[in-house]
This record gives C-alpha cells, sequence and structure tokens, in this order.
C-alpha cells in the first residue's frame, strides 16, 4: 500500500530511532530525495548523497592497501564521514546499481559495516529506486527478497498537496498558482510513451529554477518565450496550459489583495474554485500561523462574508487551524453587511441569531 509524503514523515521516525535502512520506491520525478532531504532537515542532520548506479566496487568498498603482511580496504572519503559522525547516508538509483555494488550495498544494510568499517552509531541509511509497482517502466533491476528483506520499503504515492506544501517556499508563486489550479499538469500518470516529454513534479522545480534565475518568474513576461521554454521541461500540453494560465496570471487575486489591500470587489465575479483556490493559497502561506493586525482581521471578515457557504466552511477551518487570537478576533468582527458571529450560525445551521432568539 502506498503512502504520501506527509504520513511517510510521520512514520519513518520509528524506523530510523532504531537504526534500520530505509527504502524509498516510487515513479521518477515524485521527490523521493527531496523528503530524504526534509526529513534531515527535520533532525537536523547533514546528508551524503551517492548515486548507487554510478558506482564501481572500489567506489563503495574503497581501494586495498598493505603494510606488508596484512591487506586492509581504505574507505572512501564519504563513507569514512558516515562512519566519524552522524549522517543520514543517502543511496539513490540502487536498483540501477550493477551487482557487485549491490551486493556491497546488502553488507552495509545487513550489519552497518562495509570491509571492518563501522557507520557511526547515529548515521541513518536511506535508499531510492524506481522500482515497485511502477517497475516495469524503467530499466532497473529487480531486488530479490533476501535483498528487500533488510530493508523497511515504503511505496510512496505524494499528493498534489504534499507538493503545494513544500513548493510554497520552494518555487515561485506564478508555478505554484498554476499547479494548485491545474493539479492535473503536476505530473503524468499512466504510461510513457518513449522519447515523450512529460511533466513531473522534478520538472516543474527545474522549470522554475529556470526562469527565476533568467528573471522570467513575473506575469508580463513574452508568452512566446515561455512557451518554448515550458514544453522543453515539461512537454507539450502541460505548456499549452500553462501558457493559457499566463496570460490571465495579472488579473488573479493574490492573498495580499485581500489581506493587506482590503481588495474584496477583485472577487465579486469569483466562482466556488477561485475562491477555494484563494482560501488554499491562504493555507498554504500559512497567514493564521502569526498574530494579524486588526485591519488584517477587518478584510478577511469583510471577505468572508461574501463567501458561498462551502467554501466559507473551508476558510473557517483553515483559520482554527492557527492561533486562538485570531479566531476570536475574528469571530467578533462586525461588516457592512453583518456581524460575522451571525454568518457563523447561518452558514453552519441554516439561522440566524434573530431566529433562535424568537424559538427561545
Amino acid at each position: 500500500m502506498a503512502i504520501d509524503f506527509k504520513n511517510f514523515l510521520n512514520v519513518v521516525p520509528h524506523v530510523t530511532a532504531v537504526r534500520k535502512p530505509v527504502l524509498i520506491r516510487g515513479r521518477h520525478g515524485v521527490g523521493k530525495s527531496q523528503v530524504v532531504y526534509q526529513f534531515a532537515g527535520g533532525v537536523d542532520l547533514p546528508v551524503v548523497e551517492r548515486r548507487a548506479s554510478q558506482m564501481t566496487e572500489g567506489d563503495l568498498v574503497g581501494l586495498p592497501s598493505t603494510d606488508g603482511n596484512t591487506t586492509s580496504f581504505n574507505p572512501p572519503d564519504w563513507f569514512k564521514t558516515a562512519c566519524e559522525q552522524p549522517v543520514v547516508l543517502f543511496l539513490d538509483e540502487v536498483d540501477r546499481a550493477t551487482i557487485e555494488v549491490r551486493q556491497g550495498i546488502f553488507e552495509l544494510t545487513d550489519s552497518r559495516k562495509l570491509n571492518g568499517h563501522h557507520l557511526h552509531p547515529d548515521t541513518l541509511i536511506f535508499a531510492a529506486v524506481n522500482g515497485g509497482e511502477h517497475g516495469e517502466q524503467y530499466q532497473v533491476g529487480e531486488m530479490d527478497p533476501a535483498e528487500l528483506d533488510r530493508w523497511t520499503v515504503f511505496d510512496v504515492e505524494p499528493t498534489v498537496e504534499d507538493w503545494l506544501s513544500w513548493a510554497n517556499e520552494n518555487v515561485s508563486p506564478i508555478i505554484w498558482d498554476f499547479i494548485n489550479q491545474n493539479r492535473n499538469h503536476l505530473e503524468h500518470e499512466g504510461d510513457f510513451e518513449p522519447n515523450k516529454v512529460y511533466p513531473s513534479r522534478r520538472s516543474w522545480h527545474r522549470f522554475d529554477e529556470c526562469i527565476s534565475q533568467a528573471g522570467l518568474n513575473r506575469p508580463d513576461v513574452d508568452t512566446s518565450i515561455m512557451f518554448h521554454l515550458a514544453s522543453g521541461f515539461v512537454g507539450f500540453e502541460a505548456a499549452v496550459s500553462f501558457n493559457d494560465f499566463l496570460s490571465n496570471y495579472a488579473k488573479i487575486v493574490t492573498v495580499e489583495d485581500v489581506l493587506i489591500d482590503g481588495k474584496v470587489e477583485l472577487t465579486k465575479d469569483f466562482g466556488i474554485n477561485d475562491h477555494n483556490s484563494l482560501v488554499e493559497k491562504m493555507e498554504a502561506e500559512s497567514i493564521f500561523s502569526d498574530v494579524l493586525p486588526k485591519e488584517q482581521i477587518q478584510n478577511l471578515a469583510n471577505y468572508f462574508i461574501t463567501l458561498p457557504s462551502e467554501v466559507a466552511m473551508k476558510f473557517w477551518t483553515v483559520l482554527g487551524s492557527g492561533l486562538n487570537e485570531n479566531t476570536i478576533a475574528f469571530h467578533q468582527s462586525n461588516t457592512e453587511d453583518g456581524a460575522v458571529s451571525s454568518y457563523l450560525v447561518k452558514m453552519m445551521t441554516g439561522k440566524t441569531e434573530e431566529t433562535e432568539d424568537e424559538e427561545v
């Protein structure tokens, strides 16, 4: 059964606490490497990464030396580091490695040592492969039962929310907004045709790195340039949709428009999907994790009163996941169209506060 990244990050500490090696299986470009780095950051350990697919046996076990009587193996520098200090030792593309390298990794996962050199007691072992359920789509070696038995195996299927949560601080708003509103273009699902470019979580990140470095991550950019760039990174279909989105991007209402500037009138023609997208951006930007000024609470109250009930409920849930001070201040707010508390009662019960008073 596959696991998303949020649950993976909740579960995997129980495995690493007893120093068992972790194997992550999943499709290419879904963020397997990134989730390892995210985990490492959470436990404050550096990552020592090596691509097993590019290693020879000597790259793994080291080179022999002799004093005339005894032969020993000098470990490579990266393995010496993992022996001398706590690190997250990350071996990528293990299922593309040669059989000799994989046999060396077999010893490493089984006994936490290579040729007599022991890992630091607090070093953690992670690996990533493209095998498992999706293995038939890749030119990789199968891992036999004895090999898999040395790992704690997680088949990962990250959600769009996993990526949006990560991307909120790692990609440009223009990419984040597009994926949030066009989730089917985050990655390709199904079989892959040879020689065709498809979108993936990795390729969107690479595309963003390109346009950010070039200063093109803005709404007034030449769409023909962006189309050709997008085609090269994420494929033709996604590029067409991105270009259509880009041509209207300047009209998109931002969180700042409502929260800071109070421009609620910009949302007057919004449909439910537009409101949902704006509320999701508020959640992604964690605007309720700090105490908001009175003016911003008022701006949000003015916006809240205009929301359809299903979106208003979502907004209330997002608000409630933040600081209590914001929830209390928001509940006590009044607008030109009425009190927030009255709208909440109507939203949840279908009755107004006045109706309830009359019934009492």
